[in-house]
């Protein structure tokens, strides 16, 4: 049966010395952070390790969680900063594409998707990391720009900015997955936000 208590609840719970509340924040947020490791890093061993020490730095660091954010953007934040921490230890090595290791025929249909999954991890891979994480948490996490802000600890202007532009970097990039997609890199339609967004990947703060 599922715990009724909210986060705030076993959190608090957690810092008291419950030895089972710790377990079921991770059970109900442990897939987001997993999907928001991945999608940082762009490999998969990578993001279980960030989000081991996440998870660990975060047990650790409970009776510091003072309710200011959500539980779970507290946790969104910490697994950033574990992310980061592995982003700068391979500076000068390039994240390989994502690899399930399987080698099954699909039909057609699945393997077009397969390939369009595959399309938009390299994208996001080439975006820099200030985007692609305002990208990753606002419109593949679903968090508000608020909850982003605190996750990332930057102003919700930012936030807002580097999602803009990180989204226009990917609509450039997948342009061929639009239909009709051709020479314009399928950006019709699609405003380019202020700023220069042509300059190199690794140039974003």
């Amino acid at each position: 049966m599922a715990d009724p208590r909210s986060d705030q609840e076993l959190m608090a719970a957690h810092v008291a010395g419950d030895p089972r509340a710790f377990d079921e924040i991770v059970r109900r947020h442990t897939d987001r952070l997993w999907a928001f490791a991945v999608r940082t890093l762009g490999d998969s061993h990578e993001a279980s390790d960030a989000l081991q020490e996440a998870l660990l730095s975060a047990f650790r660091a409970a009776d510091r969680w003072r309710g200011e954010a959500s539980v779970s953007t507290w946790l969104h934040r910490i697994v950033y900063h574990a992310c980061l921490d592995r982003v700068r230890h391979r500076r000068t090595h390039r994240a390989d594409p994502l690899d399930d290791g399987t080698d099954v025929p699909v039909p057609r249909d699945a393997m077009a998707d397969r390939m369009t999954v595959l399309a938009v991890d390299e994208a996001l891979a080439r975006l820099p990391e200030a985007q692609r994480a305002a990208v990753v948490l606002v419109d593949m996490e679903g968090l508000s720009i608020a909850e982003a802000a605190a996750a990332l600890g930057v102003r919700e202007g930012t936030v807002k900015s580097r999602a803009a532009r990180g989204r226009y970097r990917l609509a450039v990039l997948l342009g061929h997955l639009r239909p009709g997609g051709g020479n314009d890199g399928g950006l019709a339609g699609v405003e380019a936000p202020g700023g220069d967004v042509s300059s190199p990947a690794g140039g974003e703060r």
